[in-house]
C-alpha cells in the first residue's frame, strides 16, 4: 500500500465537471436495475426473480470489491507513478480500499486552499473518478447472466463475479483507460504497430486506439465471456424442444428504456465534462440507438412479417452497444450508420445459435459481442479524422482489429480457466429444479403468486 502519493498527483477541480460525473454514475448505476428488468423480462416466469438476483448479486459483489482492489488494480498507477505489471494491471495493493484518494496538500498558489488527488482527465477529484468507473465494472459482469440463464447455481454465480472480475475486468479496463497494452501508451501494442511521436514531452502511440466508453472493456468482454461460459455450461434442459418466450415484454421495454436514458451517464459522463464534445456524444448515442432500433425491426419484418416490442427493445441495446466505443470520434450521420449497421447485424446475429447449437439464453452474444465488435472495427471506418471513409487510411482500422483481437482472446483464455475451475463447485442446478424452475428451487421465492 503506498503510504503517500507524490505531489505531481494533486490538482484543483472543477465544480462543474465533478457535479457531471456524479450524476453520470449515478445513471450508470441505474443501468443495472434496468438490465435486471430487461432481462427479468426476457427470461420465462419460474426464472425472473433468478435473472433478477443475478444482476443484483453483481452490484453486492462487484462494488466491494472494486473499493477494495479494483480500482487500484485498473488505475492506481496514474496516481502513484508506480509501473504497472506487463502492461496488464496495475498494483491491486497500492491503492487497497481507496482512502488515499482523500489525501489533500496546500495549494502553493493559495494558501488558504487545498488540493485534491485528481482523476478523469484532470477536472474532477480521484474519488469521484473511482466511483464512476465502479458503476462500469458492475454492469459489464451483470450483462453475461443474461446468457446462462435459468440454469446455474445462485452461489457459484456469485463466486464467478468476484474472480471474474478480478482476473478479467481489471485487467482489461487498465490495458484499455489505465495505460495498459491497449492504450495509447508508449509500451502498448498501437506504439509497437505504427511507432510513437512526442506529445507535450509524453511519448504516445501515432495511431491511438479509440473506445471513448467501452466497447472492448465492457461489450466484447462481457459477451465473450458469455459465450465461452455458455459453451462450458451446456444448454438448458429442453433446448431445442422447448419454445423460451419471454414472460414479460412490457418489463423487457422498460428495462431498455431504463437502459437507453442510464447509456447517456454511460457515454457522456466518459468525456469528464460537460462541453461541446459531451454534447456531441450525446447526439451520436441518441443517432445511433435510434438507428440501431430501426435497423433490427426492418430485419424482423422482412424475416418474420413483424415488428416486435423485443425486438425494439433488443435493437435499441445493439445501437447502445455499437456506440460507446465510437461515440466521441464520429460525426451524427457516421453514427446513424454505425447504429444501423448494428441493429441489422445483431438481429441476423441472434438467429445463429440455433443453427450452431449453443444456448445463449437472452442473446448476450448476438447482441453485446457481435454488435460491440462492429462498434469498435467500425470507428477504423467511420471515424470523423482516422475513419477509411473519410480519407484517414486504414492504419485506425487496423488498430481498432488489433485492440478487438486481443481483447477477444485475452477474456476467452482467461474465462474459460475460471470456468473451470469453479467446476468442482458445481455450475448447474439438477435437471428437477431446472424443470420446476430455479426461483423457488434456488431462491424460495416465486415472482407472481396467482389466485
Amino acid at each position: 500500500m503506498v503510504l503517500a502519493l507524490p505531489d505531481d498527483a494533486f490538482a484543483p477541480y472543477d465544480v462543474g465537471a465533478t457535479a457531471w460525473v456524479l450524476t453520470s454514475a449515478a445513471l450508470v448505476l441505474f443501468m443495472t436495475p434496468g438490465l435486471a428488468f430487461f432481462y427479468g423480462g426476457l427470461s420465462r416466469q419460474k426464472s425472473v426473480l433468478n435473472m433478477l438476483m443475478m444482476s443484483f448479486g453483481s452490484l453486492g459483489v462487484v462494488s466491494i470489491i472494486y473499493v477494495l482492489w479494483g480500482y487500484s488494480m485498473s488505475f492506481s498507477s496514474a496516481h502513484t507513478g508506480e509501473s504497472d505489471i506487463a502492461g496488464i494491471f496495475d498494483n491491486p495493493f497500492s491503492l487497497f480500499g481507496l482512502n488515499q484518494l482523500m489525501e489533500t496538500i496546500p495549494d502553493p498558489e493559495n494558501p488558504d486552499e487545498v488540493l485534491n488527488v485528481i482523476g478523469g482527465f484532470g477536472d474532477v477529484p480521484a474519488i469521484v473518478w473511482a466511483g464512476f468507473q465502479l458503476t462500469f465494472a458492475v454492469i459489464t459482469v451483470a450483462l453475461i447472466s443474461g446468457a446462462i440463464a435459468e440454469r446455474v447455481k445462485y452461489s457459484t454465480w456469485l463466486v464467478f463475479t468476484g474472480i471474474w472480475a478480478t482476473l478479467v475486468y481489471f485487467p482489461l479496463a487498465h490495458m484499455v483507460w489505465g495505460g495498459g497494452l491497449l492504450s495509447n501508451n508508449e509500451t502498448s501494442f498501437a506504439s509497437w504497430i505504427f511507432g510513437t511521436e512526442d506529445v507535450d514531452g509524453t511519448m504516445v502511440a501515432k495511431v491511438a486506439p479509440i473506445d471513448f466508453a467501452g466497447g472492448t472493456v465492457v461489450h466484447i468482454n462481457a459477451g465473450m465471456a458469455a459465450l465461452v461460459l455458455v459453451l462450458i455450461i451446456g444448454k438448458r434442459v429442453g433446448y431445442g424442444r422447448t419454445a423460451y418466450r419471454p414472460h414479460n415484454v412490457p418489463f423487457v421495454m422498460l428495462g431498455a428504456a431504463i437502459l437507453w436514458f442510464g447509456w447517456f451517464g454511460f457515454n457522456v459522463g466518459s468525456e469528464g465534462t460537460a462541453d461541446a464534445l459531451a454534447g456531441l456524444v450525446w447526439i451520436n448515442t441518441t443517432a445511433a440507438t435510434a438507428a440501431g432500433l430501426i435497423g433490427w425491426l426492418v430485419v424482423e419484418k422482412i424475416r418474420d412479417k413483424s415488428a416486435t416490442g423485443v425486438g425494439a427493445a433488443s435493437g435499441i441495446v445493439a445501437g447502445l452497444v455499437a456506440i460507446t466505443p465510437a461515440c466521441g470520434a464520429l460525426t451524427p450521420i457516421g453514427s446513424l450508420i454505425l447504429g444501423a449497421v448494428a441493429g441489422v447485424i445483431a438481429a441476423i446475429a441472434v438467429g445463429f445459435k440455433s443453427k450452431f447449437g449453443f444456448d445463449d439464453s437472452l442473446d448476450v452474444v448476438g447482441v453485446h459481442l457481435v454488435a460491440g465488435l462492429w462498434g469498435t472495427i467500425g470507428i477504423g471506418f467511420l471515424a470523423s479524422e482516422t475513419g477509411l471513409f473519410y480519407g484517414g487510411g486504414g492504419k485506425q482500422l487496423v488498430i481498432q482489429v488489433v485492440i478487438a483481437l486481443v481483447a477477444v482472446a485475452f477474456t476467452a483464455i482467461m474465462t474459460a480457466i475460471i470456468a473451470f475451475a469453479l467446476k468442482p463447485l458445481g455450475w448447474r442446478i439438477t435437471a428437477e429444479d431446472e424443470d420446476t424452475g430455479i426461483d423457488e428451487t434456488d431462491h424460495r421465492e416465486s415472482a407472481y403468486d396467482l389466485v
